[in-house]
């Protein structure tokens, strides 16, 4: 499975994202009215207000704290070079991820887990709100699915079926993959990011995601994974 990808045309990446402000009463009464609306039917028995701390996951109403990326280095055995583009300049990390992209090949392939469904597309939502241009290996419109090259490990581990979400954490797991037992996840970077802010924490997490995709993807190649002396973090 994969065996005909080259890993040296594959970025790895993972974003951070948080809610656009600390706390729900900083939130401008407009934006109010449009969260209680977009969200009516996740909230259940929750308040606007109670609700907003997952304001992240929307791109209308969170931001881009962190991108990582991963790239294969050449060799025997094959090696991995991490690198975060993180700040509190949403549109600055944005410019600096699109001048990486901007240097590699337009038929480069993305990889994230879960990407199609998030990654991918929060990332052009916010890259049009922040009127920075979407970079070629980013833009899917007017092309046919098949020269789409975006590979989702999540999508790939579905064969066909839909019916369910599988994390990062459960494959890797199922697949003997080592990883370090972090002290926070995904429901609790927007409480670090704006209550402690910790964001060299949030980096720290979100590159341990990249590496534990790139070496899922090995994982489906039938490859050997990368040990840890071959990962570099740039």
């Amino acid at each position: 499975m994969l065996e005909h990808i080259d890993l040296q045309n594959v970025l790895v990446l993972d974003i951070e994202t948080v809610p656009q402000y600390a706390d729900f009463d900083q939130v401008p009464e407009t934006l109010k009215k449009l969260w209680a609306a977009k969200t009516q039917y996740q909230r259940k028995d929750e308040t606007p207000d109670e609700f907003y701390e997952r304001a992240g996951i929307w791109a209308e109403f969170g931001k881009i704290i962190c991108i990582s990326v991963g790239i294969f280095t050449p060799g025997s055995p094959v090696g991995l070079r991490v690198k975060s583009f993180a700040g509190h300049d949403e549109k600055l990390i944005l410019q600096q991820f699109c001048t990486l992209l901007g240097k590699q090949s337009k038929n480069l392939m993305l990889c994230a887990h879960n990407g199609k469904e998030f990654d991918f597309p929060y990332l052009c939502r916010r890259m049009l709100i922040n009127a920075v241009p979407i970079p070629s290996q980013l833009e899917i419109s007017g092309k046919k699915p098949w020269e789409v090259n975006h590979l989702d490990t999540m999508e790939l581990w579905k064969f066909g079926d839909y019916k369910s979400y599988t994390s990062l954490s459960l494959l890797t797991e199922i697949f003997n993959i080592p990883t370090p037992k972090d002290d926070i996840d995904g429901s609790m970077v927007g409480h670090v990011y704006w209550q402690e802010s910790d964001l060299p924490r949030i980096c720290i997490y979100c590159q341990k995601d990249v590496v534990a995709t790139a070496q899922l993807l090995l994982r489906f190649r039938g490859s050997a994974l990368i040990a840890e002396e071959n990962i570099t973090i740039v």
